[in-house]
């Protein structure tokens, strides 16, 4: 990966994020976290 797609790559994300802040006062990233915990949880119990 390159250094142009690696910067343009994070420029997407935060403007993803600051868009779910925005409009969704962050209930995406919150929906987000709280199913990497599940897939977490679930991956230590087979573990």
């Amino acid at each position: 990966m390159t250094n142009q797609i690696a910067l343009t790559f994070a420029l997407l994300l935060l403007l993803l994020v600051g868009a779910d802040m925005l409009f969704n006062h962050g209930a995406a990233l919150l929906f987000l976290a709280r199913k990497f915990l599940d897939l977490l949880n679930w991956i230590q119990f087979w573990r």
